[in-house]
């Protein structure tokens, strides 16, 4: 019979930077996951200036030699597939300095520059530090799930204090425990291809088609990520880069894409749960709730959630820890679903669309002051009182002029 004060169902980037947080409060920690790392994902690979930073309080530090380093956004608008580009809007990063003497401004990060790293290689970072931490990891170890709280690891008892689900949006963990209450509020489906080519930028570019958007991330000296994200299961990569030419032809610097490895797909959902633990069972990361992949902030999510419980776990008895963890949880996914809903809303109505990366590509400064709010280095009630209306006025600008 095994025996552990946490068990970790699922070994993912949510699993082992809970693992790694829950060890930093001394508990013996046990990751089980049915795979075996590397662990590959379908994702954008971009990971935002606040995901760094809570990434260095696991201690995991990443540097520039493990990705590609990109300093801000660029939201680019294509017509059609003839005409091209219609609008494009670009904002870095903001720094410290942006905002002297304010201190509801200086948020989780130092807003440096942002990085794309594999997820592969995101992963192996993440497994090296749990091992080092002195997590046990239990790969290619089927998990079954017993009524009365049961756990069998390889047909073995485990016996623990604390049951964390970070097994994905389809959790297992989830269902088990009696938490599926909630709502789907949106779903769309995503693919990821690398690209053998120097990036041309050093932004993440999100471009807007037709049918959805697509994502590049430097994750190399030459080496692209391309993610796609729209609401048909059936529109691939390929099928996207037809309506969004100039970027095709920044994708073929010879006569042919050069992939670099093969497409992977993947679902992405905006979910609502109404508690997300109970017991002695938490969820964590995709299992907990979820915004959807347009927002970025999927491991920044996983990352502060992981930081959440072990905070609540180290202050508080267990029960009162996983109360304290249900209350402040929905504080986390909200502003990335509130971003998420503006952009799907973007995404739907083309009109709206072109009119605010219009307003976005006049006001610089603005967007930048947006970008800082997704970042945590503003609060979106400040953003909302000192700049609302000045956003409100140019989309009434940008539609006047359309008109």
């Amino acid at each position: 019979m095994h025996s552990t004060d946490a068990l970790i169902v699922g070994g993912g980037p949510a699993g082992l930077t809970a693992a790694l947080a829950l060890r930093q409060c001394g508990m013996d920690v046990t990751v089980a996951d049915a795979l075996h790392p590397p662990i590959d994902k379908a994702c954008g690979e971009g990971l935002m200036p606040d995901a760094l930073a809570e990434l260095r309080q696991l201690g995991v530090e990443l540097s520039p030699e493990d990705g590609g380093v990109f300093g801000g956004i660029r939201f680019v608008s294509h017509a059609d597939q003839t005409a091209g580009v219609e609008a494009a809007a670009e904002a870095r990063f903001p720094r410290r300095k942006d905002w002297p003497g304010r201190e509801d401004c200086l948020g989780r990060a130092d807003c440096q520059d942002a990085l794309g790293v594999k997820r592969p290689l995101l992963h192996q970072r993440l497994e090296q530090a749990a091992r080092q931490a002195g997590v046990r990891l239990r790969w290619k170890t089927p998990v079954q799930l017993l009524p009365q709280g049961s756990v069998l690891l390889a047909g073995e008892e485990c016996r623990y204090g604390l049951l964390v689900g970070a097994d994905g949006q389809s959790s297992r963990v989830r269902r088990w425990a009696g938490l599926e209450s909630g709502q789907v509020l949106s779903r769309r489906f995503g693919f990821r291809q690398h690209y053998r080519v120097e990036p041309w930028s050093d932004v993440v570019e999100v471009h807007w088609g037709q049918s959805g958007q697509a994502y590049v991330t430097p994750v190399g000296g030459n080496e692209v990520c391309v993610a796609t994200v729209t609401h048909t299961p059936h529109s691939r990569v390929d099928a996207l880069l037809e309506e969004l030419p100039w970027l095709r032809e920044r994708l073929t610097p010879g006569r042919e894409l050069l992939r670099t490895d093969r497409e992977r797909g993947a679902l992405t959902t905006t979910r609502r749960l109404r508690r997300v633990a109970t017991g002695r069972v938490a969820l964590l990361g995709d299992a907990s709730g979820s915004a959807d992949a347009i927002t970025g902030e999927g491991m920044a999510m996983a990352f502060r959630q992981a930081l959440l419980l072990a905070e609540s776990v180290e202050r508080l008895p267990m029960n009162a820890a996983l109360e304290r963890y249900n209350r402040h949880h929905p504080e986390i996914l909200r502003l990335p679903q509130r971003m998420a809903q503006v952009m799907l809303l973007m995404d739907r109505w083309p009109a709206l669309r072109r009119r605010a990366i219009h307003a976005l590509e006049t006001e610089p400064q603005l967007f930048a002051r947006l970008l800082g709010v997704h970042v945590g280095a503003e609060s979106m009630g400040h953003f909302v009182v000192t700049r609302g209306p000045q956003f409100a006025w140019r989309l009434a600008v940008a539609r006047s002029q359309a008109g």
